[in-house]
């Protein structure tokens, strides 16, 4: 497996990071600017002109926009700013490490152990961190995990735990800390007092056509996940047809900004590249991917979420100093499925928060589509192509998704395939699977979710799952 290595140790550091205490937000302005200090609309040009800012200067911006002291239509432009020009590690470092002080940075020190979390760039059909979070947690690693919704093609993780009846993803900051310490795990949402500048400079990015910025991606990122109080992160940056990084090399860039912003706030941090050429298991959508996710815990999940899920555990354990070797740590996860351990933390971790865990031995009880309507190869032959952004956008189209944050999702619906690269097809045999509210919404989904196989007379293996490793 090829190992790039990060260029973190390189740089100098840019601000020492403050200790993971709660911190107070902003009670009043900034203070006052000196004589000598530039203004907001300077601040914004020199970026524009491809300048540097100080880690004082990041801060001002920051503290202004929290504050309400710089506009929305500022920020605005100094994301612009920084889409077209960039920042140095340096400013992305300053930049997340204000963000991540605009709210609370959550005290996790009664917790023993080293606290890892892990974070997906977000792809089709991953449903990762659902059996991921229990397996590590049953080996002795605490993840205290705050995850997001789906956005666009990709599922959000949120959307998932929810389709669990009763499932609840919001608690107070308190109740997050004890849950940790008491039970290993709590996943969650972005509360209100962490990383709020965050929260309010991606909506902003969201309208502005500045999400794709690898600057603000990893300030946005890490901002959040070193607000958890973590020690420890591990990273999925999916790279493909179904990913935000169509290749290789800009999967790696993030990758590399990641890493490096990470080790310069004082975190282990690894990443690794994942394909997204096809989607990740067979089920795409929000109770169908639990249910899968919760067939991974009880042994038999499919084989490339079970890998994908062995991969960034096994990282998980060596970061939480409970595994020396990748090859122990592997060891230890498939025996946490294998007796069932796994399952059991996942048991404990839905019945704290409120949803019924009879669920994780029988999934029967997670909510089910009335209808399902198949979909038939028209030749015989090897599939050679699955395009997971048309399988993504379909299910959207469907109701698995959502187009704008305000959307609500429907759970039960979905697409589940029947076949995966490299298989053999007869012709009519089932390519994938529909569920749907009524036959009639199926409609548009068919045409779009039979055009996304491809089907060659001559069989093309599978790439790899693990493209590169950033450390």
């Amino acid at each position: 497996m090829p190992t790039t290595k990060s260029a973190a140790t390189k740089t100098p550091a840019a601000k020492t990071p403050a200790a993971t205490t709660p911190a107070a937000k902003p009670k009043s302005p900034p203070k006052k600017k000196s004589a000598n200090s530039a203004t907001t609309p300077e601040l914004i040009a020199r970026k524009r002109d491809g300048g540097v800012l100080t880690n004082d200067e990041i801060g001002q911006l920051v503290r202004g926009f929290v504050a309400g002291d710089v506009a929305d239509y500022q920020m605005s432009a100094l994301a612009m700013a920084i889409f077209l020009r960039g920042m140095t590690p340096a400013e992305t470092t300053a930049l997340t490490l204000e963000m991540r002080d605009s709210g609370r940075v959550v005290d996790l020190s009664s917790v023993k152990g080293s606290k890892v979390d892990k974070h997906s760039t977000g792809g089709v059909g991953d449903k990762v961190s659902l059996c991921l979070a229990p397996l590590v947690v049953a080996c002795g690693v605490p993840v205290p995990m705050v995850s997001g919704r789906g956005l666009g093609h990709t599922g959000g993780t949120l959307d998932k735990l929810e389709a669990i009846p009763g499932f609840s993803v919001s608690m107070p900051v308190e109740q997050f800390v004890k849950q940790v310490r008491e039970i290993g795990c709590a996943l969650i949402g972005q509360t209100a007092d962490i990383a709020p500048a965050d929260k309010r400079l991606y909506a902003l990015r969201d309208v502005t056509a500045t999400v794709e910025s690898v600057p603000l991606i990893t300030a946005s990122i890490l901002s959040k996940k070193l607000a958890e109080g973590i020690d420890a992160l591990v990273l999925d940056v999916k790279v493909g047809r179904g990913a935000f990084m169509k290749t290789l090399a800009d999967a790696r860039t993030l990758a590399e900004s990641l890493v490096r912003v990470g080790t310069l706030s004082k975190k282990k941090i690894t990443a690794f590249l994942t394909s997204m050429d096809e989607p990740l298991g067979f089920a795409i959508g929000n109770a169908l991917e639990t249910r899968e996710a919760i067939d991974v815990l009880n042994g038999r999940g499919p084989a490339d979420l079970v890998e994908c899920t062995l991969v960034l555990g096994a990282e998980m354990l060596r970061l939480g100093r409970v595994a020396k070797t990748d090859a122990e740590a592997r060891k230890k996860l498939e025996a946490a499925i294998k007796s069932g351990a796994g399952a059991r933390a996942f048991e404990k971790i839905v019945r704290a928060q409120g949803g019924d865990a009879r669920v994780v031995s029988e999934p029967d009880r997670l909510p089910r589509a009335p209808h399902r309507v198949e979909i038939r190869a028209n030749a015989k032959g090897y599939v050679t192509g699955i395009d997971p952004l048309e399988l993504g956008l379909a299910a959207v189209a469907l109701g698995a998704g959502r187009t704008r944050a305000d959307q609500a999702v429907d759970p039960v619906v979905g697409i589940v395939l029947g076949k995966k690269l490299g298989d053999a097809v007869a012709k009519g045999e089932v390519l994938a699977t529909v569920h749907v509210r009524s036959r009639s919404a199926a409609a548009g989904a068919i045409a779009r979710v039979g055009g996304a196989f491809t089907i060659a007379a001559k069989r093309v293996a599978p790439g790899p799952l693990v493209l590169d490793v950033v450390r």
